[in-house]
C-alpha cells in the first residue's frame, strides 16, 4: 500500500521506449542525418562527380541507369490534348509531332531524346535544368548541366526573399528566378564568377524530392556508391588472385646450400626461365627440392560478390536482373513479380515527376507560344485558357513479360467492367482515339483492297 501510494505522488523516472532513441555504447558511433537542405547542399558536388565516375566507368552503374532511363521514358512520354473539340485536338497534335524534331535548342535530338537526357542527368547528377527559349521559329529548349547553377549560391535578399543553392525564392517560399552561370562550367580552365537571373517560368528543374522543403537534388547512385566501389575493389582482388593462381610458379629449394644450379638452363637473376619443358621427367641433385605455388582460392567470393549487386540492385529501385542480365535463376513467375514491382516504382515518378515537372511545362509554353504567335486561332484562350493547355500523358509502355496471358487477363478485365478499354489503352501508351482511328483506317483499307485478315491465325486471304 505504502508503495502504491508513493508511485502515486513522486515522479516516476522517464525512460525512452525507442530504442532507436536510446543512448549508450551500442549508438555511440551510430550516423545520423541532418536538415534536408545542408545536408544536400554539402554533399551534391562530390557525390555527383563521383556518381558519374562510376555512371561512366562501372558497367553495373552503367546497365542500372540505363534500365531506369529506358522504362521511365523510353521513346518518349506523349502528351495529347483534352480539348473538347476534335479538330482542336487533332491541330495541336500536328503541331506537336512537327515541333518536336526542332525542339532541341542545341540540334543534338528532338524532344524525347531530350526527356531521356534530362532524365538520365537527374538519375546520375541528381538534377536536371533545361530552359525554355522563345525564338522567331518558336519554342525551343535548351538542357543545361547541373553545375551550371551554382550550389554555393545561398544568401538573404531582403524582405523574406533568399537565394538557396542558386535558386531564388520570394517572401512566400515561391521560385521566382535560376541565377545560372554566363559562362559553360565544364571548359577546362574557365573561371565562373557572372550569372544571370532567368525567371523560374523559364526555366525546368528536374529532380526527386526526398523530404519537404528540398530544393536540389542528389544523385540517385548516392546510396549504393561505396557498393560499387568496394565491388570494383573486391572484383580488382579476385581478378589478381585468379591470375596468380593461373600461374603455375615453382620454386627450388637447395637443402644443404651448396650454391648450384638444379637445372641446366637460362637464368635471369634468381630466375631459371628455361630448364623444364613439358612432359618431361627430371632427376634433381642431391640436397635439391622443388615447391609449387597453390594460392589459396577466395572462398565464397561469387556468392559474396552477387549479395552486392543485389544491394546494388535494391538501392537502385530496379529488378537484379536489368543490373546484372543473369536469368538464370530466373522464371516467369520471379520475373512477372519483379517487373510488377518494378512498375509501381516507376508510374509514380513518370507522373508525379517527370510528367509533372518537365513534360508538362513545356506542353503548355508550346501552345501557348502557338497560340499567341497566331499559329492557332484561339479566341477564348483569354477566358479558359484550361481547356487548351490541358492534356493527357501517355508515358511509353511496360514490355510484358508473358503477352498472350497478358492481353488474356486485360480483355477478361474489360469484359468484366473491371477496367475502361481507353484505360487499358493509355497503359499500353497510346491514345485510344488515335488507335480507334488507325483501326478503323486499317479496316477501310481491307475493305477497299479485298484483304480479310482472321483473328486466330493471323492468316492474309484474298477476298
Amino acid at each position: 500500500m505504502l508503495r502504491d501510494l508513493l508511485r502515486r505522488i513522486l515522479p516516476q523516472p522517464s525512460t525512452r521506449r525507442f530504442d532507436a532513441a536510446g543512448g549508450g555504447r551500442r549508438w555511440s558511433a551510430a550516423p545520423s542525418f541532418g536538415p534536408i537542405n545542408p545536408e544536400v547542399l554539402a554533399a551534391a558536388e562530390p557525390v555527383r562527380r563521383r556518381a558519374l565516375y562510376f555512371a561512366r566507368n562501372n558497367p553495373h552503374a552503367i546497365a542500372g541507369v540505363s534500365a531506369l532511363v529506358s522504362h521511365l521514358t523510353g521513346y518518349g512520354i506523349k502528351p495529347t490534348s483534352k480539348h473538347p473539340d476534335a479538330a482542336v485536338r487533332a491541330a495541336l497534335q500536328t503541331a506537336w509531332d512537327r515541333w518536336t524534331v526542332q525542339a532541341d535548342a542545341d540540334g543534338a535530338s528532338d524532344h524525347y531524346g531530350q526527356q531521356a537526357l534530362l532524365t538520365q542527368t537527374m538519375i546520375e547528377c541528381g538534377e536536371a535544368f533545361a530552359r525554355l527559349i522563345p525564338t522567331r521559329s518558336g519554342l525551343r529548349v535548351q538542357a543545361l548541366p547541373a553545375e551550371m547553377i551554382d550550389l554555393a549560391d545561398t544568401r538573404e535578399l531582403g524582405g523574406g526573399a533568399r537565394v538557396v543553392g542558386g535558386i531564388e525564392f520570394d517572401s512566400n517560399g515561391r521560385r521566382v528566378a535560376y541565377h545560372v552561370f554566363t559562362s559553360d562550367p565544364t571548359a577546362a580552365f574557365e573561371t565562373r564568377t557572372n550569372t544571370v537571373r532567368i525567371p523560374a517560368a523559364d526555366m525546368v528543374h528536374l529532380y526527386r524530392p526526398l523530404s519537404p522543403g528540398q530544393v536540389r537534388g542528389i544523385s540517385w547512385l548516392a546510396p549504393v556508391l561505396s557498393l560499387l566501389h568496394e565491388h570494383d575493389q573486391f572484383s580488382d582482388a579476385a581478378l589478381m588472385a585468379a591470375k596468380i593462381q593461373a600461374m603455375h610458379a615453382g620454386f627450388l629449394v637447395d637443402q644443404n646450400g651448396t650454391g648450384g644450379a638444379a637445372f641446366e638452363g637460362t637464368q635471369a637473376g634468381s630466375v631459371m626461365e628455361t630448364g623444364l619443358e613439358p612432359g618431361t621427367l627430371r632427376y634433381l641433385p642431391s640436397g635439391w627440392d622443388i615447391k609449387f605455388s597453390n594460392p589459396a582460392q577466395m572462398a565464397e567470393g561469387a556468392a559474396f560478390a552477387a549479395s552486392q549487386l543485389r544491394a546494388v540492385a535494391a538501392g537502385l529501385g530496379i529488378p537484379e536482373h536489368l543490373l546484372t542480365g543473369d536469368l538464370s535463376n530466373a522464371n516467369y513467375s520471379s520475373l512477372r513479380a519483379g517487373m510488377v514491382a518494378f512498375r509501381q516504382r516507376i508510374e509514380p515518378i513518370q507522373h508525379g515527376i517527370i510528367v509533372h515537372q518537365l513534360v508538362r511545362p513545356v506542353w503548355r509554353r508550346f501552345v501557348a507560344t502557338l497560340i499567341l504567335s497566331g499559329q492557332i486561332a484561339a479566341p477564348d484562350f483569354e477566358t479558359n485558357p484550361e481547356a487548351w493547355l490541358d492534356a493527357e500523358f501517355y508515358p511509353p509502355p511496360m514490355a510484358w513479360i508473358d503477352p498472350a496471358k497478358d492481353a488474356e487477363a486485360t480483355a477478361t478485365m474489360i469484359a468484366a467492367g473491371l477496367k475502361s478499354r481507353r484505360q487499358a489503352i493509355a497503359e499500353l501508351g497510346y491514345d485510344a482515339e488515335a488507335l480507334d482511328a488507325e483501326i478503323a483506317a486499317d479496316r477501310q483499307r481491307e475493305a477497299r483492297l479485298g484483304l480479310r485478315f482472321t483473328a486466330n491465325t493471323g492468316e492474309q486471304n484474298a477476298g
